[in-house]
C-alpha cells in the first residue's frame, strides 16, 4: 500500500504541493506576424512606427473591450479595429470593408466612407490618449478620458485592434495599466481562454 501511495505522489509532480501551475496568459500586444512590411514595433509589442498598419494579438470575443493608443509623435495615424483580412502594407485604412478607424485628421472611416467625425477643436495632438470601446456593434472614441460622442458602427466579423502609421507618426498602445478608467461595463481585451 505505502508503494501504490508514494508512486501515487510521484505521479503528481513534487509530492509537496500537490498544485499544478497553470500556464500565463498572453500579454495582449501588437503582433509582429501581422503587420506590414515597413512597420517597426518595438517596447515589447506597444510601439509602432514607420509605415503601415498592424493588428493585435488578440481579437476582441468579449461583449465590451476597451484599448488605449497615445500619440507620441504625430505625423499621419489612424487607430480602431479590422478584421484579418485587411491590408496591412497600405494606409489609411478605412477605405474597405474590413476596417474602421478613427484618422488623425479626426475623421472616422469604414469602407471608404466618412462615418463621423470628432469636433474640430477636439483633434488628438502630441502627447493625447484616445481611447476606443468596441461592443461588436459600435466603436465609441475618447480624448484624454472624455467621451467625444463620435460613434461608428458597420464593419463585421471576428475584429482586432489595429493602428496604421506614416509620415514620422509614433503611437502607443496600452491594452492594460490604462491612462484612463474605462467607461462602465468595458474592460481590457481578454484573451478567449480567459473569458470562460
Amino acid at each position: 500500500m505505502a508503494a501504490v501511495f508514494t508512486c501515487c505522489l510521484g505521479c503528481c509532480g513534487d509530492g509537496a504541493s500537490g498544485q499544478i501551475p497553470l500556464k500565463e496568459m498572453p500579454a495582449v500586444q501588437l503582433d509582429t506576424h501581422r503587420m506590414g512590411t515597413d512597420v517597426v514595433i518595438v517596447k515589447s509589442g506597444r510601439r509602432i512606427c514607420g509605415t503601415g498598419a498592424c493588428l493585435a494579438n488578440a481579437p476582441l470575443h468579449q461583449n465590451k473591450s476597451y484599448f488605449e493608443f497615445k500619440v507620441q509623435s504625430t505625423g499621419v495615424w489612424g487607430v480602431g479595429v479590422a478584421t484579418q483580412k485587411v491590408n496591412l502594407h497600405q494606409v489609411p485604412l478605412g477605405r474597405d470593408s474590413h476596417s474602421l478607424v478613427l484618422r488623425h485628421d479626426g475623421s472616422v472611416y469604414h469602407n471608404n466612407e466618412e462615418k463621423n467625425r470628432l469636433p474640430a477643436n477636439s483633434l488628438p495632438q502630441e502627447g493625447d490618449v484616445v481611447g476606443l470601446t468596441y461592443d461588436h456593434v459600435e466603436l465609441n472614441l475618447y480624448l484624454n478620458g472624455k467621451n467625444m460622442q463620435c460613434p461608428a458602427s458597420g464593419i463585421r466579423g471576428t475584429v482586432f485592434p489595429v493602428v496604421y502609421v506614416d509620415d514620422s507618426a509614433i503611437l502607443d498602445c496600452q491594452f492594460s495599466d490604462f491612462y484612463h478608467t474605462p467607461p462602465q461595463g468595458f474592460e481590457k481585451i481578454l484573451f478567449e481562454q480567459q473569458i470562460f
